[in-house]
């Protein structure tokens, strides 16, 4: 009687470590250590959103984009390669390197995307947050106005609350929507809104 006791113990001991692993890995922030690979997810820390790659439509072609996490069918507020996909495969990988760039890499290596630098880092992180906005900053430091580069200022064909759109006079760069040319293609459309 009592080893059936303990048996049922450690089963529900490990049920409930097991659950908890599987909880633990969703995370919303990657290091220079860690990759993303084809198929891996970050989750903004409230669940909001994902930032994943995606087929749009009916392509095979993949893309780096972030969308709601609650919806059924994927609504993709932001893409980060829309004029370099990733050709027909799924193996892509998103990664961090120093000084603090975040880069899209094919099947040979090659750099399909990368992020722009605004300054140097030791220690960059990309973090989710739960805002939609993909953003690289110091490891330890997490202040708004000390990211390093950050979504919200590259806009594609959605809008966001707390997005920049317009002309940034501290940064200098000129944000406005654009249309995706298809359903199936977010290469820059035909239309765009901008603040002039």
């Amino acid at each position: 009687m009592m080893k059936s006791i303990t048996d049922a113990s450690f089963l529900l001991l490990l049920s409930s470590l097991l659950s908890t692993l599987k909880i633990s890995t969703a995370t919303d922030i990657i290091n220079t250590t860690q990759i993303l690979r084809d198929g891996d997810t970050l989750i903004s820390s409230g669940g909001r959103f994902v930032l994943g790659f995606f087929s749009p439509g009916n392509s095979n072609n993949r893309y780096v984009g972030i969308w709601y996490a609650n919806i059924n069918n994927i609504t993709v507020v932001w893409v980060a390669n829309r004029e370099n996909p990733v050709k027909n495969n799924t193996s892509g990988i998103l990664k961090v390197v120093e000084p603090g760039v975040l880069v899209l890499l094919n099947d040979t290596n090659n750099i399909v995307w990368s992020s722009n630098m605004s300054r140097a880092a030791r220690t960059p992180v990309l973090q989710l947050l739960d805002t939609g906005n993909l953003v690289l900053r110091v490891a330890n430091d997490d202040r708004p106005e000390n990211f390093l580069w950050k979504s919200f200022d590259y806009l594609t064909n959605t809008f966001l609350p707390d997005m920049n759109f317009g002309w940034n006079t501290e940064t200098g760069i000129q944000s406005s929507l654009t249309s995706w040319k298809t359903n199936d293609n977010p290469t820059p459309g035909d239309f765009t809104f901008s603040w002039i």
